[in-house]
This record gives C-alpha cells, structure tokens and sequence, in this order.
C-alpha cells in the first residue's frame, strides 16, 4: 500500500489540478456571463486551456513532491507553471479575441486559477502531512555511519513524523566493521527483511564499499542518499552543479543567485515602487517639501553616500530632517539632538523621512525589502568588529527588512544590537523568497503604527 500511493498520487493530482482549473474557468464565465459582459471560451478553446494545463503540469513534474518539501517551493512552482499557462493562452488566444470583456475576462481567469489552485495545492500538502503523521505512506529508512550528524539527522526523521519516513536504525560502519564481509552481509540481510526503502551514508570513504552498497540498493530497488559532512553543514543552503559527467556541489548559493528570483523580486519592486511614488509622493513631496522649507533654509531631500550592492557605493535619498551640519555622516541622531527640527522630529518617529528611497528602489539601487544599508563610516566600523559583516551586501539594501520588524529600528546604542540585526539580514539573505518579503511589508506596516519608540 505504502509504494501503491506513490503510483496513485501523481494521477489524483493532475486530476485534481485539472478539476480546479476546470471550476475557475465555469465560475469566471458564469459571473462575467450573468452580467450580460462575456461568455466565456467556446469549446474548442476550452479543451484548448485543459490540454495545455496538463502538458504543463506532467512536463513541469508539479506533482512531484519530495517528502522534506516546503510549501514556499510548492508555491514557486506554481507561479512558474502558471505563467507558462498564461503566456501560451495569450500567445493562442488573445489575438483572435475582440473588446475590452475579454481582456477583463483573461485578467480575472488569471486570479481565479492562482487563488483556487493555491488553495487546491495547499489543503493537498496539509492533508497529504497530517496523512503520513498518522502513520501512512511511510519509507523505512536506516543511517550507516556513527558520526553526529547521522545521529542529528535520526534525532529529525524521529521528531518529524510528517515527512513520512520511519528510522529503522543507525549502522556503525567503520573501515574495520565496513571491510568485514559477514557484517556486510548481516546489513543486507536486514535490509531486505525490514523491507528498507532509504539508505543514509555518512562517513563511508571507502570507495569500493560505498560501490557495493549501490549496486545492492539498486538490485532491492532502495534509494541511496549521502550526508554531506561536518565542513558542509555550516548554514549552507547547498545546490549542486553538472560540468559533463561531473556533479560539483555549491557551498555558499543564495536564492536570489537564481535568475528567476531576481526577476520575481525585481518586478515587485519596480511595482511597488511605482504604485508609491504615482499615488503617495506626488503629493507628499509637495506638502513635506513646504513644511521642510518654512521650518529652516536647506534642500528638501537630504543625499547620504551609503553601502548597496557589492559594496558599491550609491546615494541614499530622504526628506531633510536636520539642521545642515557637517556630521550627519559620522553621528547617529540621538533622543533630544538638537539638530533635529521639529518637522523632522515627526518625519522621523513616523518613518516619513524614509519616503524618498522609493526612488532609489525604482532606478535599482535599493530594494523594497533587504538589509538596511548604513553609512560608509558606520559600514567600516561595523565591518571590523563584526565576522562576515560584508556578506549582507550580497543583495540590494532594502527599505525594510527582517531584523527592523523584529524590533532592531532605530539608534545603535551597543554592539550586540549590531550583532542581532546581522543575523536577522543574513538569515534573510540564505533564506529568501517572495512570500517572506510579502510577510516582512504587511509586519512593516503593523511596526510602524504601534512601535515608535526607538525613532528619533
């Protein structure tokens, strides 16, 4: 039974996905119908639409999901497919299409498949963990190697009954008891009697063994996976590589290293950048740059060379909030610093200031979300006391980010403030992805309304 669902799965999926995206295009077509707009496809290009969804979905293996998956990768699959999807039905479709409905209708069907597939996909993933929690479609797995991190890696199979892969045991395989042909054999005689599916290897060097090994998994039909070692264990998000025949493994890859992300993050930001500056600071600029200007003499943005990308050097844009001094770059602003106007003082507690940097994130050099960049003289002081301090360059600088919703805003008053932002913008950095910017705004707005306290 436990193999059979295996088999079962990838059918009931399909399935599944296409009887969703069969509902999405009836319910669309209902609604725009029953208001007198548009009807909808016609058969043939409904069949059309169902085709293309499936030969997609099996091309693209969306049905493959790996017992450890998580559900943001889930959902990166699906923005992938579902943009193939809508860039094949709008290369077919639209030019044959005539009226401003049907453009309606196509943008609406766009929402619809990724609102219903999302949660179709997301229940499947929910039902499918808490199914191999109670115990069903289970993989028996043993570990060969005594090492510690063969000992970590049971200490998670045993916690994580939702990955559905039962421990079996740990094998001590060392060169003496490796090399012993009847404990070999007293190996593959349990493996074939507690019906293994998964061999673990960990600190197995010798090459012949390690040999014998597969070619008996592969005769018994097991899968065989190997545990990198202690050196590659380090906070790595690990990737690999093909050179011909010859697999490398990438130690230190980040997500937005892929092209895609880039482009997701990209595209958000330019989006959001826009939407501010058309329908919030058309009007602000105007309105802060009045108040700026009846307050004290002096520009009304405030230009201050900071640390982005690779290091490299840009200007930061804000709203004055200073009496012009010569030390804005070397002094932080303190609670009570006489050379903050009583205009800036609000800007300030109220993060307005910060307004400007839209236009930054527009002509790219920042980022909606990312570590936020420091002046060049606080970024070297930093630099020598902190290990790894210049790896938050990795990315763009962002307007907010991780460590900022996590309470680190503000005035750096000691150094393990320092220390604590580095790790959230370092996590951040190994760990991105779309949602987690999304989660970072929507928890940005909820700072900004109910923790001012360390703004000035």
């Amino acid at each position: 039974m436990k193999k059979r669902f295996d088999r079962l799965f990838p059918w009931l999926f399909v399935i599944g996905d296409l009887t969703v995206m069969i509902f999405s295009i009836v319910l669309v077509s209902f609604l725009m119908g029953s208001t007198g707009k548009y009807n909808g496809p016609d058969a043939e290009i409904f069949t059309i639409f169902i085709m293309v969804w499936m030969v997609i979905t099996i091309l693209r293996k969306d049905y493959k999901w790996e017992r450890t998956s998580q559900i943001d990768q889930l959902f990166s699959k699906l923005v992938v497919s579902l943009l193939w999807f809508l860039v094949i039905v709008a290369i077919l479709w639209m030019p044959v299409l005539k009226g401003v409905n049907s453009i309606i209708f196509f943008i609406a069907l766009s929402f619809s498949l990724f609102l219903f597939i999302s949660f179709y996909r997301i229940c499947t993933f929910i039902i499918l963990k808490k199914y191999r929690t109670k115990g069903y479609n289970f993989r028996n797995a043993v570990i060969l190697g005594n090492g510690q991190i063969g000992k970590k890696l049971a200490s998670v199979l045993e916690k994580r009954k939702d990955f559905g892969i039962r421990f079996m045991g740990q094998y001590d395989f060392s060169p003496e008891i490796a090399q012993n042909k009847e404990s070999l054999k007293v190996f593959f005689n349990d493996a074939v009697e507690n019906n293994i599916d998964i061999i673990y290897i960990h600190e197995l060097s010798d090459s012949k063994m390690v040999k014998r090994l597969i070619d008996f998994a592969d005769e018994h039909y097991i899968k065989v996976k190997v545990i990198p070692g202690n050196s590659l264990q380090l906070e790595k998000q690990l990737s690999f590589s093909r050179y011909g025949d010859l697999f490398v493994i990438n130690i230190n890859e980040i997500p937005l290293d892929n092209a895609f992300n880039r482009m997701m993050k990209r595209s958000f930001d330019i989006a959001f950048s826009l939407f501010v500056i058309i329908f919030i600071m058309s009007w602000l600029v105007p309105l802060v740059g009045l108040l700026i200007k009846l307050e004290s003499n002096g520009p009304i943005f405030f230009e201050q060379e900071r640390n982005g990308f690779n290091n490299k050097v840009f200007n930061c844009l804000k709203f004055r909030s200073m009496t012009p001094n010569d030390y804005a770059d070397q002094v932080q602003a303190k609670k009570g610093d006489p050379r903050i106007t009583r205009v800036g003082a609000f800007l300030r507690s109220s993060s307005l200031d910060e307004m400007p940097q839209f236009f930054n994130v527009l002509v790219g050099d920042m980022s909606i979300v990312g570590p936020r960049p420091h002046t060049v003289p606080m970024n070297e002081e930093f630099k020598s006391q902190i290990e790894k301090y210049n790896s938050r360059h990795m990315i763009k600088p962002g307007i907010t980010g991780l460590a900022q919703v996590k309470g680190y805003r503000g005035e750096i008053e000691n150094p393990f403030q320092i220390r604590s932002r580095f790790r959230f913008d370092y996590f951040y950095i190994k760990n991105w992805s779309i949602w987690l910017d999304l989660k970072i705004c929507l928890k940005t707005c909820h700072e900004l309304i109910y923790n001012r306290d360390n703004v000035y």
